[in-house]
């Protein structure tokens, strides 16, 4: 019997050991997700608990500032036809996303959930407009927005070796196509991977900005006013003119609400999450404005509006020879950008997947790197269809378009609990004049080109966003068999071939 029992004790002793030795082999990454972000001031997207007010602002500049102000200038430009209403639709541009972040930050420390929109719509108006939003999201607006930050990325990368003349368009779609793999594979692959490759990137952002900000003031303080005089001289106003100018404006204010997604891992949010939006987006908004005053100190309009790279043509009418700064830190800036949006794919995959409103397979997580693998590779996926017919001004009107009507659907639902959820708690509590105009404003984004300049495509969207409809009836309120019987088997052959598991069976 004592023979026994030494056995026994030596078995478990083994493998108390055993398992000792395979947890201190564990890949480093499986706590990734607990440690704190080293570098709070360039990495934009802080991991860990107690993210301070610094940090919340630097993830509010580094997530906006990206591909959109090299980009929309001249399609901001385009729709106005003059100096003085570009920068006022820039400065409004910079207003709306203020108001649109304080109303966001209500329902943030109202509904503590991850997932952006999507709870807020499910909180307020059930589960169908969160399916649509999901829907949209999973299959529009995210992946485009990936593909016009590449395709952005591809145009400046391309611009120096083609002076004189646009760039190939093959070549500036086969670019945009290499930089989607090569950023999805690194976030597959390593979540510090990742997340060292934004700290470089949003550090080479600050500094492309900050030269361009700086070489436009000392040509102003050298006399270069030529070109805002009679500014307004010449201008297009419509509302549908602009409609499109705010599109492409807000296109570069995109990221606006971020905060949303980390708001249980802020100190104090009640106080830190409005104080980093009051600050954190009229900075962005200072940013904008001064550099395409920069813009317009060595460009007439008519020269902004030709030049294929306008930073690149700013680069080289003032910082010759030392111009190819100027496209090389773009390139930067827009890698950083697309990084980061690749990076935060997994949220709202996640939740809609525990909701079943999506595939499970793309809410699980790798085993080995605890990177939301099977999200990300699905969102380069579609984001390279998205690349191979389109051209960024279309690609970001009809993005615009898609996500204005659910951020206005977002902001209504916050009216709509003032009413019906009185019980909630609002730590944070806007004057309800404020969610009014975002929501008007909105109606007016979504409506004003579909009624003044009806294009085919706008339908297209309409009809691909209500579609969800039929996919929610058929497989998510009714739950067709058929459809379980196929998806159990692709979902168990991806399971292998990622190495993926739901994140709650991840070993700690």
């Amino acid at each position: 019997m004592g023979e026994e029992s030494l056995k026994r004790r030596k078995g478990e002793d083994k493998g108390r050991e055993d398992r000792q030795s395979i947890q201190s082999h564990e890949p480093q990454t499986m706590n990734l997700q607990k440690q704190a972000n080293p570098f709070p001031f360039l990495f934009p997207f802080p991991s860990g608990p107690g993210v301070g007010l610094i940090s919340g602002i630097c993830m509010i500049v580094g997530t906006i500032i990206g591909s959109g102000i090299f980009v929309s200038p001249k399609s901001v430009l385009a729709n106005v036809e003059a100096v003085g209403p570009c920068l006022t639709i820039w400065a409004a541009c910079g207003v709306l996303a203020t108001l649109g972040a304080l109303c966001f930050a209500e329902l943030g420390t109202m509904i503590t959930k991850s997932g952006g929109e999507y709870p807020y719509l499910m909180e307020a108006f059930g589960p169908i407009p969160a399916f649509l939003f999901s829907w949209t999201s999973l299959l529009v607006t995210k992946p485009s927005s990936f593909a016009i930050i590449c395709l952005s990325f591809a145009e400046y990368a391309s611009a120096p070796f083609y002076p004189g003349c646009d760039p190939p368009q093959a070549v500036i779609k086969c670019l945009a196509a290499a930089a989607i793999v090569v950023i999805t594979i690194v976030n597959s692959l390593s979540v510090k991977l990742g997340s060292y490759l934004q700290n470089f990137l949003t550090a080479a952002k600050m500094i492309i900005v900050t030269i361009i900000i700086v070489s436009g003031i000392v040509l102003l303080a050298q006399g270069k006013t030529d070109n805002f005089k009679d500014s307004f001289k010449g201008s297009k106003i419509s509302v549908s003119s602009i409609s499109l100018a705010f599109y492409n404006g807000l296109w570069a204010y995109d990221g606006w609400n971020q905060l949303n997604y980390i708001t249980e891992e802020l100190k104090n949010p009640y106080r830190n999450l409005p104080l980093s939006i009051i600050i954190g987006i009229p900075l962005v908004t200072v940013c904008y404005v001064l550099i395409n005053v920069s813009y317009f100190t060595v460009m007439t309009s008519t020269e902004l509006l030709q030049s294929q790279a306008v930073a690149v043509t700013f680069g080289d009418r003032v910082l010759y020879p030392a111009s190819w700064i100027v496209p090389l830190f773009v390139v930067f800036s827009t890698l950083g950008s697309a990084n980061g949006t690749c990076f935060t794919a997994g949220r709202l995959v996640y939740v809609a997947g525990r909701e079943g409103h999506v595939l499970k397979i793309l809410s699980y997580i790798s085993v080995k790197r605890l990177t939301p693998a099977p999200a990300i590779i699905f969102y380069g996926a579609i984001a390279i269809i998205y690349v191979i017919p389109g051209d960024i001004n279309s690609l970001i009107n009809y993005f615009s378009f898609a996500v204005w009507i659910f951020y206005g659907l977002t902001v209504l639902a916050l009216i709509v609990m003032r009413f019906t959820r009185k019980e909630l708690k609002r730590p944070i509590r806007v004057p309800i004049i404020i969610p009014v105009i975002v929501t008007l404003v909105s109606i007016v984004l979504v409506l004003a080109p579909i009624i003044s300049a009806p294009e085919l495509p706008y339908l297209y969207c309409t009809l691909f966003i209500l579609s969800g409809l039929i996919v929610y009836a058929l497989f998510v309120h009714l739950k067709f068999r058929w459809a379980q019987k196929i998806s159990k088997p692709i979902t168990m052959h991806l399971q292998m071939l990622l190495e993926v598991v739901p994140e709650e069976d991840v070993p700690e």
